[in-house]
């Protein structure tokens, strides 16, 4: 294993929960529909982007986050607004992204988000109000 895909593997590990790491693991060796996806993420995403550290893990987390809430990815952005917490971003930062996507990439993707993320956070115990 390269050290670029071993510290690559640590930074999932800390940064997503186990449910999704597993799932990750088992994606990567499992010879299911389009299985390969999997190691196209770590190879062309993870390992290269992820491990660069030229922008802190946290910065990272919002630009990501930003960039799912202007495509409209839920099942990602669901991942990775809990990911960012864990990555040192609070919840005020997060709230910061959306009402900054809304004026860049539209209102009904930032209320959109706004949804998605607070269920997310939610459900992962790390926001204990619903959206109003």
């Amino acid at each position: 294993m390269t050290d670029r895909k071993a510290q690559a593997k640590a930074i999932l590990e800390n940064m997503l929960s186990t449910t999704i790491n597993d799932q990750l693991i088992d994606q990567q060796t499992a010879s299911t529909f389009a299985g390969g996806l999997a190691n196209l993420s770590m190879q062309a995403v993870f390992e290269p982007l992820w491990t660069d550290e030229r922008m802190d893990l946290r910065t990272r987390s919002l630009v990501t986050v930003a960039i799912l809430i202007a495509l409209r990815a839920k099942e990602e952005l669901e991942i990775h607004c809990a990911a960012a917490i864990r990555n040192g971003a609070t919840i005020d930062d997060l709230e910061q992204v959306v009402y900054q996507a809304a004026g860049y990439a539209g209102f009904p993707a930032a209320a959109s988000a706004r949804w998605i993320m607070s269920k997310a956070l939610a459900d992962a115990g790390l926001l204990d109000r619903s959206p109003a």
